[in-house]
């Protein structure tokens, strides 16, 4: 459970530092198919997404930065904190498996997202609604984009359509932190700022997809001990931050 923050700025800096987080890793995650998708058109789509979401991710930590005032900035606050200080939701960390997993989890996410997004053009910080106006117009081509692919894979082969069965069970109780809000997000939703719960329409958008595909909706996801938004991750944030964030440990402060 999150404690109630005693003043909006740092309430906004964390929530700011969610947004951000989940971001970068999803977009790392996306970026491992560099190389190994199953055509060069994907390739390179799912490169611009990954390339879309490390943009948004840059904003949001730039905002941040400048709300912490501690001396970090975008790239100290990428690069050089730990596991526990990652905020990201956690269907973000998990592994790329085949494309059947890469689409379910990023059609998940994108419903959220873009609703997430769409709420934010409302909000009364008006750094944060320019931000998240110019980032929906990506992110409705990322959900249009993954909708395609779920209903590709459903309605295609038996093959496709058992795999994305499979990848949306093991994805499936990751969800619950699309659908519930905690004590922050409560608090900046109240002020008019942040997004609030967008868990009733992801859910009635997921339903609708998950129908035309052919696929079985699971039972609501159930909130238990994980709790990416505050820092407890499952064991797979921390190899792909081992791996991102190489480079700056290795030569902190470097410059070329």
């Amino acid at each position: 459970m999150t404690k109630a923050f005693s003043d909006t700025r740092n309430a906004l800096a964390e929530y700011l530092l969610r947004l951000a987080d989940t971001n970068m890793v999803l977009a790392q995650r996306l970026c491992e198919w560099c190389g190994n998708a199953p055509a060069l058109e994907e390739e390179v789509a799912m490169m611009n997404v990954g390339l879309d979401l490390l943009g948004q991710a840059r904003n949001w930590y730039d905002y941040a930065a400048e709300l912490l005032d501690d001396g970090r900035d975008a790239d100290h606050l990428a690069f050089r904190r730990n596991e526990r200080e990652y905020r990201n939701l956690l269907i973000a960390e998990q592994p790329r498996g085949d494309y059947a997993v890469t689409t379910a989890k990023q059609f998940l996410f994108d419903v959220w997202h873009h609703q997430v997004l769409t709420r934010l053009t409302e909000s009364s910080d008006e750094r944060i609604a320019a931000v998240a106006a110019k980032a929906l117009k990506e992110a409705t081509y990322h959900r249009r984009r993954s909708t395609e692919w779920m209903l590709r894979l459903g309605q295609g082969t038996e093959e496709s359509h058992r795999r994305l069965t499979d990848a949306v069970q093991n994805l499936w109780r990751f969800t619950y932190e699309l659908t519930d809000t905690d004590v922050l997000e409560d608090q900046l939703a109240e002020a008019g700022i942040g997004a609030g719960n967008v868990g009733d329409a992801w859910r009635t958008e997921v339903a609708r997809v998950f129908s035309e595909a052919g696929l079985e909706q699971p039972e609501p996801a159930r909130h238990f001990y994980m709790d990416g938004k505050n820092g407890k991750h499952t064991e797979h944030l921390g190899f792909l931050l081992a791996e991102m964030q190489y480079l700056q440990r290795a030569y902190p402060d470097a410059t070329w």
